[in-house]
């Protein structure tokens, strides 16, 4: 059981930064990939970025250039950098971790179980 928790959401205004957080009750060395997703009122869930064990990354193409994933894998920590925040970007943003395949790398909605494990959320608002 992996249990992760999301920080560092906020109201800020287009064009500001925010830099979330999601820490991992594991060592995130050892999960296949992880990731950051989002969900708007009224809207599904949707990728934002992930990265896998090699380090190697993904971005949706709406956020691409303007956000960044990274992990501390001493801290067990797992971020995203937001800079340039649009209006559109507001949402609930959620942590995931697989511990079992790469299958979040490709940005997909996946539910609970399996060895996917999803945090509680964190919620970003950028007014314009």
């Amino acid at each position: 059981q992996v249990q992760l928790g999301e920080s560092g959401g906020g109201s800020v205004q287009s064009g500001g930064s925010l830099r979330l957080s999601c820490a991992a009750s594991t060592y995130i060395a050892s999960l296949y990939s992880m990731g950051w997703f989002r969900q708007a009122p009224g809207k599904e869930r949707e990728g934002v970025a992930a990265i896998d064990s090699e380090g190697a990354t993904t971005y949706a193409a709406s956020v691409k250039g303007r956000f960044t994933i990274s992990q501390d894998n001493i801290e067990d920590t797992l971020y995203l950098q937001m800079n340039s925040l649009k209006p559109e970007d507001t949402a609930m943003y959620y942590c995931a971790a697989d511990q079992k395949a790469r299958r979040l790398f490709w940005l997909r909605m996946l539910d609970s179980g399996d060895n996917i494990y999803w945090g509680q959320g964190t919620q970003v608002t950028v007014s314009s």
